[in-house]
């Protein structure tokens, strides 16, 4: 697995990418499964799988001391995601500009430009840009003016309990391991 720092370090992939966005807070169970999902149309079609993070993460960008505690450290993640089925490892450093970046510069700029994607894996609940403008139903739009397919991830569910940072967040504040 290839880590790379900052959007300006990123070659564009001539071939094109399978992709998925996300903090990947824990690289618990339910992100698991995204990324095995992703890797298996990485295989299908050949292309490099690539996970995009952000450091840090926007709520953290946002909140300040007031945002959610991390369930992982950046060199944590990257430790465990060497682990999974991952070619590369984008870790887009979230600032003022970042933040203020329109989604459809987003799309066109980083999307497809830069990664050349081919397929997008997230969630629907997925937003994204300045004043998280984007969104699934605009993902899929783009997609089909410029021939990139876009999945949702679908929720993973323990017992009947959707699995997220979130939740584990909560039950290790509460004491149970």
């Amino acid at each position: 697995m290839r880590v790379i720092r900052g959007l300006c370090h990123l070659e564009p992939l001539d071939l094109g990418c399978v992709l998925t966005i996300g903090n990947f807070d824990g690289l618990h169970l339910g992100h698991r499964a995204v990324i095995e999902k992703l890797a298996a149309k990485g295989r299908a079609t050949g292309l490099p799988v690539v996970v995009m993070i952000f450091e840090p993460q926007p709520l953290e960008y946002f909140l300040g001391d007031n945002a959610p505690s991390r369930l992982m450290r950046l060199r944590e993640k990257v430790i465990d995601f060497a682990g999974l089925p991952v070619d590369y490892l984008l870790v887009a450093h979230f600032n003022r500009q970042f933040a203020n970046l329109d989604a459809e510069k987003f799309i066109d700029e980083i999307l497809i430009k830069k990664l050349n994607i081919k397929h997008l894996v997230i969630g629907d609940d997925f937003h994204f840009g300045k004043a998280r403008r984007g969104n699934f139903a605009m993902l899929l739009e783009k997609g089909r003016q410029w021939g990139f397919t876009v999945e949702d991830t679908g929720s993973f569910y323990v017992d009947g309990h959707r699995v997220s940072s979130t939740l584990i967040r909560d039950a290790l504040a509460a004491g149970n391991l």
